[in-house]
């Protein structure tokens, strides 16, 4: 598998300055509306987000965890509350804000280089920007694959083609929705590594809501366990251990232990 860009010397990293949003969640609640009845999703969230932080949310299924992705990409409004990125309220989409989905979602009748540059084609930006898309594909170690189309590339390599598209965007606030869900182990830690080499390049925000503990603690610096449905925040774990971590770490097992036993887990432990 190629990496996705090179190591950064560990001082180098320490020393980037975050390119990333602000992102503050006040008072925010939502609801559903269910053919005429209101079903509650989230509750109270009251969250802080720095600029350049690389956040993780954990949470039972079905708790609203994605829910509140899409209310901070802007995809849907909260039913109260409000959400400012920068200061400024979220009440649409923007390019600046990109979700990457569990499923690539790529299209099959476009090869990769056309993929990858979907959103500025959309935006009339793609006559000036084809650079654009040659270094967010080599970013991502697709280079080589510019002409392929999606049945021809692996799962792994369709989530790296779906990265570049978001990419493109020079994104502030990167949305990952579960994104390795559907890979097998070993491809799933090899990207995780390699999101968390994009962040540390890049430095944008970035929320990732996973079902996987592990990952959680070793790609963010906090960890945010929302409660059953109507969700709110339980609990917050912090991850101060530099990068590059070591998944065999002590302090990482026992932070996993304190994950698990405010899911309801602990007695797994």
């Amino acid at each position: 598998m190629v990496a996705v860009s090179q190591a950064l010397p560990h001082a180098d990293r320490s020393e980037q300055a975050g390119s990333g949003a602000h992102i503050a969640i006040r008072a925010l609640s939502h609801a559903f509306d269910l053919d005429g009845q209101s079903l509650p999703v989230l509750t109270d969230i009251d969250l802080e987000i720095k600029p350049g932080e690389f956040v993780a949310f954990l949470g039972p299924s079905g708790c609203g965890k994605s829910t509140l992705l899409r209310l901070v990409a802007g995809l849907d409004l909260p039913s109260e509350g409000s959400i400012l990125v920068d200061g400024e309220p979220v009440l649409n989409p923007d390019p600046s804000r990109v979700v990457v989905f569990q499923d690539p979602t790529l299209y099959p009748w476009r090869t990769v280089w056309k993929n990858v540059s979907l959103g500025l084609e959309a935006r009339h930006l793609l006559k000036d920007r084809r650079e654009s898309v040659d270094d967010a594909i080599r970013l991502v170690g697709l280079e080589g694959f510019e002409n392929a189309y999606p049945r021809q590339l692996s799962g792994g390599m369709a989530q790296r083609a779906a990265l570049a598209r978001a990419l493109v965007n020079d994104p502030r606030i990167l949305i990952l929705d579960e994104p390795l869900g559907k890979l097998d182990s070993l491809t799933r830690i090899a990207m995780q590594t390699e999101i968390l080499d994009l962040w540390e390049k890049r430095r944008f925000t970035t929320l990732l809501v996973t079902h996987d503990v592990e990952e959680a603690l070793f790609l963010a610096q906090r960890v945010i366990v929302l409660s059953n449905r109507p969700a709110g925040i339980r609990t917050e774990i912090v991850n101060d251990r530099p990068y590059p971590r070591h998944r065999g770490d002590p302090h990482l097992a026992e932070l996993r232990r304190q994950a698990l036993g405010q899911l309801g887990l602990g007695a797994t432990w």
